[in-house]
């Protein structure tokens, strides 16, 4: 069955306009047949559509349900953007895919971007929400420049930095992340972070780490990070 989204369903019997647009318009939905609607909060409702107009049908809620992230602990990534913005899009279509609670574009020294339009990520994510059966929207931040990002989460207990500098302190990702843990990771732009970011992020608690010995692409890497993480969580969940 085909998910909605309705954010504020539980408050408001209306669906947004581009949600009846595709209900009524698209798929002709007619009064009576029964919807699966998401908040993009956790929550999962079985509605019936009262009235099928193209631009705020009126449902009403038969059912209840809570559908929760099946991984344990805030999953963030904080990445530089690429110039080409197909590739971001690319990235928080799939990563909402796999599984994350945030998305955070960062200014850095080296950026190829210096601006973004949320709006187009977070109708990404929330495409890809649905598209994959999920009830939790990742938050999709404003792009943010480095220093405020490290003061912003400085506090976070799982925090990591990937980064390419063969100084012999980096570790493997799986080996340092405890899954369950709230956790970031930082994936710089294609010039890779400057010596400065890296020391900040080093002075604030951020542990660097690596992804493997393969050269990525910035969006490979983020995706790699995230999917690392959910990979250690599963076979710490298996050993018991």
């Amino acid at each position: 069955m085909i998910r909605f989204y309705c954010p504020e369903i539980e408050d408001n019997p209306l669906m947004p306009e581009v949600e009846s647009g595709h209900c009524v318009r698209v798929l002709r939905h007619q009064p009576g047949d029964l919807l699966e609607v998401v908040d993009g909060k956790g929550g999962l409702f079985t509605v019936r559509l009262v009235d099928a107009h193209p631009k705020r049908a009126m449902v009403e809620i038969v059912e209840r349900h809570s559908l929760p992230p099946y991984w344990k602990g805030r999953l963030l990534l904080a990445v530089a953007p690429t110039k080409n913005m197909d590739r971001m899009e690319w990235l928080v279509e799939k990563a909402t895919e796999v599984g994350m609670d945030g998305f955070i574009p960062l200014h850095c020294r080296f950026s190829e971007r210096k601006e973004i339009k949320r709006e187009r990520l977070e109708k990404t994510a929330v495409s890809a929400m649905k598209q994959s059966l999920k009830a939790l929207l990742p938050v999709v931040e404003e792009m943010t420049p480095f220093a405020r990002f490290i003061d912003k989460y400085k506090e976070l207990p799982g925090k990591f930095i990937a980064h390419c500098v063969d100084d012999g302190q980096r570790h493997l990702l799986a080996e340092e992340y405890r899954p369950g843990e709230d956790s970031v990771i930082l994936i710089g732009p294609e010039g890779d972070f400057s010596q400065e970011e890296i020391r900040m992020a080093l002075d604030a608690g951020f542990r660097p780490v690596s992804l493997g010995d393969a050269r990525l692409r910035t969006e490979t890497a983020a995706l790699t990070a995230l999917q690392t993480f959910h990979i250690a969580a599963q076979l710490k969940a298996t050993a018991g």
